[in-house]
């Protein structure tokens, strides 16, 4: 009970002040309109605050009496509501620190100059606060419309990333051949939405790829997210072969089991899903993908991860039935494997990852985009190439726990492979 109740103080505290802040700010903002609208602007803003106090609260409390799906629903549901209506007021209050900050700059220089203080008249006071708060609710407002159609559109936008890659070691048979990257599925989060699955699978269908290979990340927790979605995801076909990997969410750990052996039997299911789906799931191995007389490996690693992340991944050992093909391909959740393990320690040629997520929110613009997950994962979305070996990392083609994503659409990867 005692971390629960931590947590709620923590998050209670922050959202007051945080709010707090903020109205001082908007109150200042409405002093031009009549009595009654801003009672109303006040009451909106309070009772929103209002609401998501008791709802968190109550939610907190009772967190024990909700099966897995109640549970993930309701945080799902919460992080949609923090996100989208805290993420703007920070945005805002940093305009008004700046307006609080620059007016006790000016109140200082009219003590220790008194001459200047014409030039810093009450007219002058009120109209510099007056522009930096309306800059802040206008700055505000776009998170604020983005998250929105995050939430509403953004997380079943599915988009289709194309390229090609050359490699001269590439086999002259596998000239042309088109693999199709998916990862962080987290298909649990789909729950009540199964016809955006199929929209995701009609689009994987009509890339018409010679391989699907699935980076990780199947469930969020539990394998039986999965059980409704089967009939869905079993309508995916690749012309040769489809293979798939774990990510740290499939090893079942962020959930409570009651004993180890419920642990055992949920990876049972799992294994048995990512078949039945029609992926040949590789643990720590590689295979040989032939084609008229001629071959390339492909290589699968358990999750390998910085902490805290687990790291189940043996890359020496998934090499080893592989380790004399010329053209090697690896499928590794975490791409902070590649700088550990792989670059300039292996011959592998294109490695492929997805975990990040984009962290759901990035800003792009035409020749730049940045994301806030890029300060723990700088290889964060795309590609990244030094020397001869190739990193891509999917941003995935789900999303958890915050239900939307902004600046980062669900992906679908089609490499084309050439020969040069």
């Amino acid at each position: 009970m005692r971390q629960p109740l931590v947590f709620i103080v923590f998050l209670s505290v922050f959202i007051l002040l945080t709010d707090l802040y903020a109205f001082r700010g908007i109150a200042a903002l409405s002093q031009s309109v009549g009595g009654r609208q801003r009672l109303v602007i006040a009451s909106v803003f309070w009772l929103v605050t209002l609401a998501g106090l008791i709802w968190m609260i109550w939610f907190m409390l009772s967190f024990k009496g909700f099966t897995y799906e109640e549970s993930y629903r309701n945080i799902s549901f919460f992080m949609g509501f923090f996100v989208l209506f805290y993420v703007p007021k920070l945005f805002f209050n940093a305009f008004q620190l700046i307006n609080d900050i620059t007016g006790i700059v000016v109140k200082g220089i009219s003590i220790l100059f008194p001459a200047s203080e014409s030039v810093s008249n009450g007219a002058m006071k009120i109209s510099r606060s007056e522009f930096l708060l309306q800059v802040g609710i206008i700055v505000a407002a776009i998170p604020f419309l983005s998250i929105i159609w995050g939430i509403w559109k953004g997380r079943y936008n599915f988009k289709v990333s194309k390229l090609s890659l050359v490699f001269p070691n590439l086999p002259e048979a596998f000239n042309g051949t088109k693999i199709l990257q998916i990862s962080d599925f987290h298909i649990g989060s789909f729950a009540g939405n199964p016809e955006m699955v199929e929209k995701a699978i009609e689009l994987i269908n009509s890339q018409n790829a010679d391989y699907i290979l699935f980076t990780g990340d199947m469930v969020n927790n539990i394998a039986s997210e999965v059980s409704d979605f089967l009939p869905i995801l079993q309508k995916m076909k690749a012309s040769k072969a489809m293979f798939s990997i774990l990510g740290n969410h499939d090893y079942g750990e962020y959930y409570q089991w009651a004993s180890k052996e419920q642990l055992q039997k949920n990876m049972e299911d799992l294994y048995d899903h990512h078949k039945s789906a029609g992926f040949r799931l590789l643990r720590n191995e590689g295979v040989k993908l032939q084609k008229d007389g001629e071959e390339i490996a492909l290589i699968g690693v358990e999750n390998w991860g910085l902490p805290p992340f687990p790291q189940y991944g043996d890359l020496g050992k998934s090499l080893e039935s592989v380790k004399d093909v010329p053209f090697k391909i690896l499928m590794s959740h975490d791409p902070s494997h590649w700088d550990a393990e792989v670059l300039n320690k292996t011959n592998i040629d294109l490695t492929l990852s997805g975990h990040t997520h984009g962290m759901q929110f990035a800003i792009r613009i035409p020749g730049w985009r940045w994301s806030p997950v890029k300060m723990k994962y700088p290889r964060w979305g795309g590609l990244y190439t030094e020397g001869s070996q190739h990193l891509y990392v999917n941003i995935g083609i789900g999303y958890i726990a915050f239900p939307g994503r902004v600046g980062t659409p669900p992906e679908i990867t089609v490499i084309e492979l050439k020969k040069g």
